[in-house]
């Protein structure tokens, strides 16, 4: 996939996210929800569950060389552990 030039949008036809050329390869992607990202997190989060040809053919974020380096901070976090006290007479199973 070529680079988007910046200031320009593309959408990707997938997952509908939107990349944002910027300078020097430091495009941004708008996400759904959320605050926009890189290209890595982008990849951490979606496109690297892609299974068909057909799929990574259609996507926007296939090249590394424009994704860059993935980092742990990329991926979703695991879901905190609440622990809710439940009073003894609350509980369904006895």
């Amino acid at each position: 996939m070529a680079t988007i030039p910046p200031g320009s949008r593309k959408r990707c036809t997938l997952c509908q996210v939107e990349i944002q050329g910027g300078p020097g390869g430091n495009d941004l992607v708008h996400f759904s929800q959320g605050a926009p990202g890189s290209r890595a997190k982008l990849w951490a989060r979606v496109c690297q569950y892609l299974r068909t040809p057909e799929q990574c053919g259609q996507c926007l974020n296939q090249d590394l060389s424009l994704r860059g380096e993935v980092t742990e901070n990329d991926y979703y976090a695991e879901a905190p552990v609440l622990e809710i006290p439940m009073p003894p007479e609350a509980n369904p199973l006895g």
